[in-house]
């Protein structure tokens, strides 16, 4: 049985890659996360889980290794996990009536099969236009401080949206599990083949 690992340590993707009812354990990466100056957005996602799931797959060969990030921009500004409420209401009033997008990467990675792929999967949010209040209500309620863009979108975040543009709900909640799937047949697991 082939040894699945997920290059993380968010509770978000975890839930994620629990839909597939996949057997995998997790393991945090050593990746230093910054910014390169000039950088894009999608790029940026790109390298970062490639990045998360090429250090994993240094120490476990053997295994299947996934990476992900996701990295949120408006007007080419990157919007990063606020970590607190004084940022989170700065990114919120920022979005407020405007569109953000997301570019959310995967990769997978196995040193022993020599195997690597990633994938970057955009997703566009319009924001309804937000109210001071509105911003301090939701962030008091659900304290989205380690989320991108400052909200969760599994969550009550989903009502601070005018309209969402993409191909993969998921990636808006930290992993694109269409891609994955895809990513992961390649490999040779088959989700519902087995």
């Amino acid at each position: 049985m082939m040894d699945i690992i997920l290059a993380s340590t968010s509770p978000y993707r975890r839930a994620l890659l629990e839909r597939l009812k996949l057997d995998f354990r997790c393991i945090p990466p050593d990746v230093d996360e910054k910014h390169q100056p000039g950088e894009p957005p999608g790029a940026l996602a790109e390298r970062l889980a490639r990045a998360k799931a090429q250090a994993v797959a240094d120490l476990h060969p053997d295994a299947l290794v996934i990476g992900s990030d996701q990295v949120a921009s408006i007007d080419s500004q990157i919007l990063g996990k606020p970590g607190n409420f004084d940022a989170a209401r700065a990114q919120l009033t920022l979005s407020s009536g405007r569109e953000v997008l997301f570019y959310t990467g995967v990769a997978l990675v196995s040193r022993g099969r020599n195997f690597e792929r990633f994938h970057v999967e955009p997703f566009a949010v319009r924001f309804r236009a937000l109210s001071a209040t509105h911003i301090a209500n939701y962030l008091q309620r659900e304290q989205p401080y380690d989320c991108a863009g400052s909200f969760k979108a599994e969550g009550l975040g989903i009502a601070l949206f005018e309209r969402l543009a993409g191909n993969d709900p998921t990636s808006l909640e930290g992993l694109p599990l269409i891609a994955l799937c895809g990513l992961l047949t390649e490999a040779g697991v088959e989700i519902l083949g087995r």
